[in-house]
């Protein structure tokens, strides 16, 4: 795990609570908010000052960052969709040229699918629906889940509203088709359902691109040698692809902090290249392809063709593969930025790629198995050669990165088996490397490269994968369009008609493969999805076994007095999935070590539907009454994109201090306020001024007494930590179905849940807690 803050910031936001029983929820308490002059406001006046004097500069500095940031993504976002022209036309002409005009056909569609579904649909539609910066699937999610209570566990806590980027920004205008959508979707558990498992397909569908990706564009690169020697066979090419994947995957653990500016050159080489070659190959075989314009030519191909034409819609989709990282990538730089370097650079250099490819055909009909490099000018082609291989291992980067992040996202919200998760930038943060999911790629891409070995094969499994993830980002973009942008209904039916309409036809025709290797994505996202739901399912039912049996007040009170008890100097930390209440894990503790330390502490770790957290607003403690147990409780809540702290225990015992200190001093402007009151009255005579004295020397005396317990309470922690140390309680569960269970739940919770758990890491290895500071409690679960 990597810093991502420090101890106390200045500026920073303290919450401060009323203290309260452990069982009372806080949804009635007004938590108070200190907020100092710090660096928000500092970075405001800034930033208004330099508005003000200097707009000019200003435009142009904001127009550097675009700019940068939309070179930088060159070499991040368009591997995969600017490297499809070396497999496109083979994939959809896999038995052939029939007809000269079919060549005019296909570059008709493909130029309309490039224009609809990479540059319309997600450029300009929905990169409009980011969760505050952040894209993918899981963000589309998110978000439906803040605006509508559709998460299977309850995450919507009063407190968390206040967390500052967790409201989103609505129209003031209100529709009753978004009000009507929204309260069905939170009274039908069968949408929640299928919401979380659509998200699990979507999430799911994206691992198995990036293992198809690498697979296809290393392969097609490779397989261009083929123009200059005739010696290498289709088992000798699926082999120097293997090598090729294997040396990708063991560079993955250095981490690709610079990946943006190391590949973005090579990437806008590689587009001006393909786009130079292309605009080369329409002026010297044949300019007409250029009417190809004309869409008449897609109905004709149709009518030609007829059952043929809808079986190659799943080639021709191809050349859309990647569509979906301008999405995902979108939070490590900007709306604007991509929707640049779209529109100026790889749009065009595609159109002319594939124009280009055109060109040549109509007059080698018989060189569709490898158009691409046999269109390549002959001096050209050892250079393309090198900056294909090179473009081809891009592309295969960017997916494998974009894998790492979607199952870290996951892993957040408790749809993911625990893992570990390697930070790789001090910059930034989203960049990780997970080993378990980077040697599970490494395998798989090997296995399908020397089962398919060639392009064709592995672009029938290529389409279902890149249409299902289409399709389902149309599905809750949809959802969005209604309930939270409340877009006009004529609008959000145009796009289902169209877009809708499109990926649809699309979907039909890549299953009509399912035979030819289309269902290797549909078994790898089977099995990912059965784990992404064991896990996510007894998950749930783990979290409200322990609200179901968290304690009582009065049960902690009694355990608290109990003479057997002893107290230990000691800071104890109990972990758990509550966010209110003290959990069983405590019970079962004391009933077997009968001792407390000095200064406790329940600690539950909670992901909000949304990308981050302000680091000033991560810690929220309350105080567990009764007071004389000194118990806290501290929910440390983190966005799905955020960063586990190095330093958390420094961390968590300077808020804590923090904590008491503003309690304390609400507790001294209370008395003080009461104060103020009656001294404001009117009455001069002798008896109200002695009363007024009597209480003024009260609230003295009594605000020197709180003054004296925060000393001591700060110094109870302070002594704590530096005498008794740390201890971190971890429940060490065992999971078992109840007699009562089904056979399907005996299935799952006994059996497939176990399996999972015995076989990946603990929660002390995810929290990386040393092991000479940790005590593991044994509890049984009975679901």
């Amino acid at each position: 795990m990597a810093t991502t803050g420090t101890a106390a910031e200045e500026g920073s936001y303290v919450r401060v609570d009323v203290p309260m029983s452990c069982d009372q929820l806080d949804g009635n308490t007004r938590p108070r908010l200190r907020k100092p002059y710090g660096s928000k406001d500092l970075i405001s006046v800034k930033a208004a000052s330099h508005n003000g004097s200097h707009g000019s500069n200003s435009k142009d500095s904001e127009w550097w960052v675009v700019l940068n940031l939309a070179f930088q993504s060159i070499g991040v976002v368009y591997g995969d969709i600017g490297t499809s022209p070396l497999y496109t036309y083979s994939s959809t002409f896999s038995n052939g040229i029939k007809h000269r005009d079919d060549v005019l056909g296909v570059l008709s569609l493909v130029f309309y699918t490039l224009t609809l579904l990479p540059l319309i649909k997600y450029v300009f539609v929905v990169l409009q629906a980011t969760d505050n910066g952040e894209g993918g699937t899981f963000a589309l999610y998110s978000l439906i889940c803040r605006y509508a209570k559709v998460s299977l566990i309850p995450t919507q806590q009063a407190e968390d509203h206040k967390v500052s980027n967790y409201k989103l920004e609505l129209p003031s205008k209100r529709l009753r088709l978004a009000s009507v959508l929204k309260s069905s979707l939170e009274k039908s558990q069968f949408a929640k359902h299928f919401l979380l498992l659509i998200t699990m397909l979507g999430t799911s569908m994206v691992i198995g691109d990036s293992v198809l990706t690498p697979c296809i564009s290393v392969l097609s690169a490779v397989g261009g040698v083929k123009e200059a020697t005739s010696a290498l066979t289709e088992d000798m090419i699926a082999g120097i692809s293997i090598v090729i994947l294997v040396f990708l995957f063991m560079i993955q653990r250095f981490g690709t902090s610079k990946v943006g500016y190391a590949f973005a050159p090579v990437l806008c080489i590689w587009f001006i290249l393909i786009g130079g070659i292309g605009f080369y190959n329409i002026l010297k075989h044949d300019i007409t392809v250029l009417k190809a314009i004309n869409p008449m030519y897609i109905v004709h191909y149709f009518i030609r063709n007829k059952k043929d034409a809808w079986i190659s819609l799943g080639g021709v989709v191809l050349c859309t593969t990647g569509g979906e990282a301008l999405f995902a990538d979108v939070g490590h730089f900007s709306v604007r930025s991509i929707q640049l370097s779209m529109s100026s650079l790889v749009y065009p250099a595609l159109i002319l790629a594939y124009t280009g490819q055109s060109a040549y055909l109509l007059h080698h009909l018989d060189a569709v198995s490898d158009a691409f490099f046999k269109a390549v000018p002959g001096p050209m082609f050892w250079p393309m050669f090198i900056v294909s291989i090179v473009a081809a291992v891009i592309a295969s980067q960017a997916m494998i990165s974009g894998t790492f992040s979607i199952v870290h996202q996951s892993l957040s919200l408790g749809c993911f088996p625990r893992v570990k998760v390697v930070h790789t930038s001090a910059n930034h943060e989203g960049q990780v490397y997970i080993p378990e999911i980077n040697y599970f790629l490494m395998f798989a891409c090997v296995a399908v490269t020397f089962g398919f070995k060639t392009t064709v094969k592995i672009g029938n499994a290529y389409g279902i994968a890149v249409v299902f993830v289409m399709t389902l980002t149309s599905s809750l973009l949809v959802l969005i369009m209604i309930m939270i942008w409340k877009t006009n209904i004529f609008l959000v039916i145009l796009y289902v008609v169209t877009i809708g309409f499109v990926e649809l036809l699309y979907l039909s025709s890549v299953l009509y493969k399912f035979t030819y290797g289309g269902y290797l994505p549909l078994a790898f996202s089977a099995f990912l999805m059965t784990v992404m739901y064991v896990w996510n399912s007894v998950y749930r039912r783990k979290y409200f076994y322990e609200l179901n049996h968290k304690i009582s007040s009065s049960r902690l009170k009694e355990i608290s007095s109990n003479s057997n008890t002893a107290r230990i100097p000691g800071l104890a930390m109990f972990y758990s999935e509550l966010v209110q209440g003290i959990p069983p894990i405590f019970e079962h503790y004391v009933s077997n070590v009968p001792a407390l330390h000095s200064v406790i502490v329940f600690v539950s770790m909670k992901s909000l539907h949304i990308n981050k957290v302000p680091h000033e607003e991560r810690y929220f403690f309350r105080r567990v009454e009764p007071r004389e147990v000194f118990a806290f409780q501290c929910v440390v809540r983190y966005g799905y994109n955020d960063v586990r702290e190095e330093a958390f225990e420094e961390t968590l015992i300077t808020r804590l201090k923090e904590f008491i200190q503003e309690e304390t001093l609400l507790q001294i402007q209370t008395v003080s306020g009461n104060g103020n009151m009656v001294e404001g009255g009117s009455e001069l005579d002798m008896e109200v001024i002695e009363k007024n004295s009597e209480i003024a020397n009260a609230n003295q005396t009594e605000v020197g007494r709180l003054q004296e317990i925060m000393a001591q309470e700060l110094d109870q922690v302070e002594r704590a930590w530096e005498e008794g140390g740390i201890v971190h309680l971890i429940g060490q569960s065992e999971v078992i179905a109840s007699k009562e269970a089904s056979i399907m739940k005996r299935i799952l919770i006994d059996y497939a849940y176990n399996l999972l758990k015995r076989n990946l890491r603990q929660s002390e290895t995810v929290f990386n807690i040393p092991h000479k500071h940790m005590l593991k409690v044994g509890m049984t679960y009975e679901l």
